[in-house]
């Protein structure tokens, strides 16, 4: 959602126009990622005259403060959708950086893989407001992911499997 669509699109303006079609997906009750997404992009068009993307919603994993019990069953309507749409996208590199909204996404892409259908690199940014522990998408995808950056040094020293780059967003 908001702070998190802030900083995914402060990475991918450092991206090349390469990187092209963007796919956006982010949970169907967000609100503001939408107009900011289009934003972005329309700014984007006017260096980039190429610009091509996508906007997908798919149901949220876990809302904030909802219970453990019930995340689970809102976790597999979430992947319910989320893999016909990885699959009809067949994404290269999935760029993540937290909401829940990743975790189904980035298990749909795993599972293409597997099946040998579609690999993708997979990418997590853990957001720049975890400082001393990874939030719970980052927990799970620490584990899933192709590289896993992280912002500060101290979760560098306690997940050693991160990539430490600084402060990037």
């Amino acid at each position: 959602t908001g702070g998190h669509t802030t900083e995914i699109l402060r990475l991918l303006s450092c991206l090349s126009e390469s990187y092209s079609p963007r796919h956006y997906i982010f949970a169907d009750s967000d609100k503001m990622s939408e107009a900011k997404i289009r934003s972005f992009e329309q700014k984007r068009a006017e260096t980039f005259s190429n610009s091509q993307f996508t906007l997908d919603r798919i149901p949220r994993s876990r809302e904030v403060r909802q219970s453990w019990t019930s995340s689970v069953v809102t976790t597999l309507y979430s992947m319910l959708y989320s893999f016909p749409l990885t699959y009809k996208l067949k994404p290269d590199l999935i760029l993540c950086n937290g909401p829940g909204t990743c975790v189904p996404v980035c298990i749909a892409a795993l599972l293409l893989g597997l099946l040998g259908i579609k690999r993708a690199i997979i990418v997590y940014v853990e957001s720049i407001c975890r400082v001393e522990t990874l939030s719970l998408s980052g927990k799970i995808l620490y584990y899933l992911s192709d590289y896993f950056i992280v912002q500060w040094p101290d979760l560098k020293e306690k997940y050693p499997k991160s990539i430490y780059l600084g402060r990037i967003v």
